[in-house]
């Protein structure tokens, strides 16, 4: 039976890189921050990486080296798959040359699937190369395909994640018209919770097969144990109140992954800090898990990074599995809902985890991973 571990992790975001991020994050820090960075629009918190709103280009270049130094690979990777996905792609350069302050030469160079492209091109990939987009559910998407490819057959290894320089001037101005933006921070699941904190950031991973990275002695952060992904087909942002094809999705990333409801030990939610979502969230793990599930959403201390929050999300869990503590809920003060949520971080065995994305258009992902050791691999 093939099994599809991931061998390396490079992350941005606002809080840094993965391990500044995931250290901040364990000391339950916020990365968020009062910024102006569009004179024409009102201060507002944001998950900046920089001074200034990075560019898709930029932030890829930050994290890809990360990677494959993080997964001990050297290019030319001719073999490897590349499955590399944005919702926003390069809509700042696209929007600089509509205000007549970028090359109109390079649009070409702007388009949605650029993210895959160039990665592809900087590691030399001359296999299978997809881009793919689903909104807020995009990261999770784009592992899960690649997944999907390995154990088709279809390549050995892969480059799959999400890359999300969001922070434009009409990201920001839409978003705000429809009153999705908070105005006191980010607070997943809490009472007072009034909209998200629109932040920047990247998670890209090295999966491969387990006999792959035996191969190589590549360390092995965990197993993608499967996954499952849906479509609401309700409403053009709101997600469907019944919740009915986000459980189909929870329930076909159980069933791929021959697990239990009883034996996922942690969730780590979508959980936007938006009324609609977290509320209809947290009814559909109360409906479908055991009330000691541990539940946590980072979206506090980086941001909703919009198409690659389901990748962030699971560079974190990954990293709960290898080290065996849960991050917390950041931001969480007063919750309003009956779940089992980790307000500090803390050590716990955890073996089986899953990571929840939902997006606008009503995508619905859910990826299941699991804690890897040689013994539980053999």
């Amino acid at each position: 039976m093939v099994k599809v571990v991931v061998t390396g992790i490079g992350l941005a975001s606002a809080g840094g890189d993965l391990d500044a991020t995931w250290q901040g994050l364990l000391q339950g820090k916020s990365a968020l921050r009062l910024a102006q960075p569009f004179f024409d629009l009102s201060p507002r918190l944001l998950g900046l990486i920089g001074q200034e709103p990075m560019n898709l280009a930029r932030l890829s270049d930050r994290v890809l080296p990360d990677l494959l130094q993080d997964a001990r690979l050297d290019p030319p990777l001719p073999d490897c798959a590349v499955v590399v996905g944005s919702s926003r792609g390069c809509q700042g350069d696209l929007e600089a040359i509509s205000r007549g302050e970028g090359d109109l030469s390079l649009w070409l160079d702007s388009l949605l699937h650029q993210g895959a492209i160039s990665i592809a091109q900087k590691v030399g990939a001359r296999g299978i190369v997809f881009a793919p987009m689903a909104a807020c559910a995009t990261g999770l998407w784009a592992i899960a395909r690649a997944t999907e490819l390995i154990l088709n057959g279809e390549c050995q290894q892969a480059i799959a994640g999400a890359i999300e320089a969001p922070i434009t001037p009409l990201t920001l101005a839409g978003f705000a018209k429809m009153g999705a933006l908070a105005k006191t921070g980010a607070h997943p699941f809490d009472s007072q919770r009034n909209g998200f904190v629109l932040g920047e950031g990247a998670a890209l991973f090295v999966l491969e097969t387990e006999t792959s990275a035996q191969q190589r002695g590549a360390k092995i952060y965990g197993e993608i144990a499967g996954f499952g992904w849906t479509a609401d087909g309700y409403h053009v942002s709101a997600p469907d109140i019944m919740g009915k094809s986000g459980a189909i999705a929870i329930q076909q990333c159980l069933t791929r992954s021959g697990l239990q409801p009883s034996d996922i030990n942690y969730i780590h939610a979508h959980g936007t800090s938006t009324r609609l979502n977290d509320e209809n969230e947290a009814k559909l793990i109360q409906a479908l898990f055991p009330a000691s599930v541990a539940v946590s959403s980072t979206k506090g201390a980086t941001g909703h990074t919009l198409g690659a929050s389901g990748a962030l999300g699971t560079a974190f869990t990954l990293l709960a599995l290898q080290q065996q503590v849960l991050p917390p809920c950041v931001g969480l003060q007063q919750p309003e809902f009956d779940l089992n949520f980790v307000t500090t971080a803390c050590h716990r065995e955890v073996n089986c985890a899953l990571v929840l994305s939902f997006g606008f258009g009503g995508q619905n992902v859910a990826i299941a991973l699991k804690r890897y050791s040689e013994a539980v691999g053999k």
